[in-house]
Parts: C-alpha cells; structure tokens; sequence
C-alpha cells in the first residue's frame, strides 16, 4: 500500500472518530493581564540587551527599560482597578488561570512598587570606593569567576558589572505578580519557580564576601528545592481528590456543592486523606516562603549572606506575594476546611510570633537582626490571616503594603554604614553612630520604631489593624500573644537605637558613605510611606477594605 493510501485511512479514520472536528484557540485576555505581560516582555528584552548592547552602554539601557517597565506596569494595575477590575468587574481571565479581582490588584500594585524602590537599590554605584577608575555597585564583577581567581581580577579591572541582575529581577517580578492571582494550582506552581530561580542567582552575585554569598544561595536553593517539592507533591494530591487543578472547582468538591458527580470522583471524594495531606503539604510550601516557624531556618544565612539590595527586596517582596497566595488558597480553596486548618495556623502563628521576637534578641549582626524580625513580623500578618473574616484579608494587605516599604528602606541604610571590609553589618561596629552621621541614625530609628509597632509609624497602624481583625474573628488569646511578642522585639528595636545614640563612637568605627540619589529616594519613600501610613492610614485602610475580595 502507498504511502498516500495510508495517511488517507490516517485523515478518513480521524475525522470519523472526532466529531468535534478543530481544537479551539484559547481565549486570553491581554488587557487583564497586561501587567505581568509588560514585565515579562521587559524581562526578555533585557536579556537580548545582555547580548547585543556593547558592554559600557548596559547598565544603562537596562536600567531605563527596567524602570519604564516597572512603571508602566503599575500604571496598568492603576488602570484595571479604576476600570472596576478590582470591584465590580472582578473575574477569572487566562481560560480560568488567573483572577483579575481586588486582593490580586491591590498585591501586584505593592510588589511593583517594592520592585521600583528596590531597583534603586540594585543600582547603586557610589558607595564602593572606585576600582581601576570604574565605579562598582553591589554585586559581582563576573558572576562565572572563581572567588578570589585571577579571572576575577581580570574582571574587577577591566570594570566589568553583572548588569544581569536587572533581567533576573524583573522576571522574579512577573512570577510574583502572578503568585497571588493564580487561579489554578498549576499556575500556581509554575509562578513559584519562575520568581524563585532568579532570587537564587540574585543571592549568590555579592561582589563582597563572595563565598558567604555563594553559601547562602546554595542553602536558599536546596531548601527551596524541598519545599518546591512538597508543594508539588501536595498539588497532585489534592488534583487526585478532587479531579481538577482549579480552584474553584476543587473548593465546590471540597464543602459538598459540586455538581455532576462522577463515579471516580465519588471515590476520591470519600478519601480525606488525600485533601487533607495534599492541603497540608501545599500550605507547608507557601509558609517556607514567607519565613514561618518551623519552615524558617533559611531567613537568617540567607538575609545575611545575600547582597544587601536583594536581601531588602526578597524581604519585601517575596512575602507579600507569598502571603497573597496563602490567603487565595485558605480562603477560595479550603474555606471548607477552615476548622482543620484554623488550629494548625494557631499553633505556627504562636511559635512564629515567639521564636523570631525571643531568638532576635541573642542576634549581634543587623541583618541577622532583621532576619529574625521578619520572621515574627511574619507571624503577626498570620494573626490576620487566622481571622477569616474580609477585615482579615484587608488588614493583611495593609499590613504587607505598609511593612514592605520599611524593609525596603531599613535594608538601604544598611548598605550606607560601611568599613574597608564592605558593609559594617556587626552590631559593635554601629555604636555612636548618632554622633557620627545623626541623619542616617535617625533615619534608621525610624524604621527601627515602625518595625516595633510604636503609635505614628505604619508598623502601629498595620498591628492595631491585623490584632483587631484577628480579636474580631474570634482569636483574641493569640492577640494577647502577638502583644507579648510585640513587647519582647521592641527591646531589642529600641536596644539598636540606644547603641547608635548613647553610646561612644569608636575611633576606628565604619564610615557613612554618601549615596547617589538612587538610595536617598529609595530610603526617603521608606521614611515617606512609615510616616503617612502611620499618621493617615485610613485612605489606605479603606483602600485594601475595598479589595478585600476575593472572586471564585
């Protein structure tokens, strides 16, 4: 028989077995999701500038397209949300893959906005003194050399700078834009990846202390590979439970009202053990990611060991967006199972609470300090998360919003406070730095005093509002904990403060460098944002009020 005789019984056979006919294209609406789509297409351009743009022009070109694009992308959040994207037209967009609602819009306007400030950060290039007559930023000179190396000599000399980080942090960016609107839990994982694997590079390209970088990215990594794992893990579960990646459908089969029951789905949904280990194990992915006891031991070597400008945006960023998921899936998927989940999220919100205040106060270098921090800052926003009720989910975005840009700023002055090694991070190196440079001191107190939640900073209004919310729901004991938490990390705030402004300055103390304006406007927004958020908070109260709901 030919070869044509035989595709034709191939065509003939198809046609008759498919009735259907054509596979239809799918339905994407580019308008809805245009603020990732204009990160990502920055992102790639980024990476043709990396090979195509002569080598002293990059930074350049890679940081005007990095900023035009984080601009413009929230101005394409700012649009949606006015276009009623975030209240009224809320809906699921992508063929069911992303919900385009208030929570989503409210997040994305926040890590857009922490990405921005941060960006400034990563371009900093006035605090190293020059080397070769070139000016250096914080990062690695040649990312591929061996620390130490004659190559890497070679690289430092000729003025060489992985301009790479702009790319690789704006595609973390457009994975965590679509961290918490995804609407599906494939989605969900593949956003998971795609901001992760740049924040491993970004934390091992330290142009100081290079080994300690490489560390703390090999150990972010590796831990970040298992709890990648987990999640995964947890997703087929609770795919096997239910028969559906989406969220919607796998909340219906969750609490009962599902409609067309299978006799394979009615066998699966008689199987508690799946749901409940597949929950467990993909709850236990997203609390990795914001730091939570007992999934928290990165935070530490990994904040320290980072460079300071991707420690500041990790630390703001990746939390808002982990938690942003978090929520989505405790409230849209499994508000079936919140008396399962709601003890369990008691007990981690405790420990969380307690370990990062108690263990903080032992901490003798800032950015282990402020590692601790985040986690019992991170337990306090579960306070909020536990409340179940719509003042929960807007306190926890107020909370996010407001704690991202002290972060932020805190990290910046970190990097200002400098010796011949690099960064002074050592707590004995700050002493009596009130009265060496009294600005960048007080700047510091205040963002010290915002992270200790003293009334007239953002720290206090983002507290009162998660602690209320959470008294409201029902879990008033675990306010009275947060308080005593609360209490126990003021002293160790306060203890810093009292080190800048009363004690002795040492001779051989570190130095202040004098930052390009690129920093000052990244710690001006921080001191901005702690000092409006806490005076006036109540516009942007009702402002996360209104976005407080999530679509199904």
């Amino acid at each position: 028989m030919s070869a044509t005789a035989v595709h034709s019984l191939w065509t003939t056979a198809a046609t008759a077995a498919d009735p259907i006919g054509k596979i239809d294209a799918p339905k994407i609406e580019y308008g809805q999701l245009s603020p990732t789509l204009i990160v990502i297409g920055a992102a790639i351009l980024g990476i043709l500038i990396e090979a195509f743009v002569p080598r002293r022009s990059r930074y350049y070109v890679q940081m005007f397209l990095s900023v035009v694009a984080l601009v413009a992308a929230f101005a394409a959040v700012v649009a949606l949300a006015a276009g009623g994207y975030g209240t009224t037209k809320a809906g699921i967009a992508a063929m069911g893959a992303i919900a385009v609602d208030g929570p989503a819009l409210f997040l994305q306007g926040t890590i857009l906005l922490a990405a921005l400030v941060g960006l400034f950060t990563f371009a900093e290039r006035r605090l190293d003194p020059q080397a070769h007559g070139n000016r250096v930023d914080s990062f690695a000179a040649q990312a591929a050399a061996v620390p130490g190396s004659e190559s890497e000599q070679k690289a430092v000399k000729a003025g060489f700078t992985t301009t790479e980080v702009f790319p690789l942090l704006l595609f973390a960016v457009a994975g965590m834009l679509i961290f918490p609107a995804a609407n599906d839990l494939l989605t969900l994982f593949v956003a998971l990846e795609v901001f992760s694997l740049p924040l491993y590079l970004l934390c091992a390209l330290a142009r100081r202390k290079r080994l300690m970088s490489q560390e703390a990215a090999v150990k972010y990594f590796l831990l970040g590979a298992f709890a990648s794992a987990f999640t995964l893990f947890g997703i087929a579960l609770l795919y096997g439970y239910a028969g559906s990646m989406s969220y919607g459908t796998i909340a219906s089969v969750v609490d009962g009202t599902v409609q067309n029951v299978t006799p394979a789905l009615a066998d699966t949904m008689g199987n508690d053990a799946l749901l409940l280990v597949g929950s467990a194990l993909i709850v236990m992915g997203l609390l990795f990611k914001v730091g939570a006891v007992p999934f928290h031991m990165w935070t530490p070597d990994v904040y320290q060991g980072a460079p300071t400008p991707v420690t500041g945006f990790m630390a703001a960023a990746t939390k808002v967006a982990a938690f942003g998921a978090l929520l989505r899936i405790l409230y849209v998927v499994l508000p079936g199972l919140r008396w399962d989940w709601r003890p369990v999220m008691w007990a981690v919100a405790i420990v969380t609470m307690l370990a990062g205040a108690i263990v903080a106060i032992t901490q003798t270098d800032i950015k282990r300090l402020l590692a601790y921090s985040s986690i019992a800052h991170a337990g306090f926003i579960l306070a909020g998360v536990i409340a179940t009720t719509p003042e929960g989910i807007s306190s926890v975005l107020f909370y996010l919003a407001a704690y991202s840009f002290v972060t932020i700023g805190a990290f910046a002055v970190v990097t200002l406070v400098r010796d011949a090694g690099g960064e002074a991070t050592h707590l004995s190196k700050w002493a009596g730095l009130g009265r060496r440079s009294p600005l960048v001191a007080a700047v510091f107190a205040v963002f010290l005093l915002a992270f200790a939640g003293i009334p007239l900073t953002s720290g206090f209004s983002g507290k009162f509002a998660v602690f209320k919310a959470a008294a409201e729901g029902g879990a008033a004991p675990l306010v009275v904990i947060g308080v005593i938490s609360s209490a126990i990390a003021a002293f160790f705030y306060i203890r810093v403060i009292v080190l800048m402004f009363f004690s002795e300055p040492r001779p051989e103390g570190p130095t202040v460098a004098v930052p390009s304006p690129l920093t000052m406007t990244a710690i001006g927004v921080g001191v901005a944002v702690t000092v409006v958020l806490g005076v006036a908070p109540q516009y942007f109260l009702d402002l996360a009020g209104q976005a407080g709901v999530f679509v199904r």
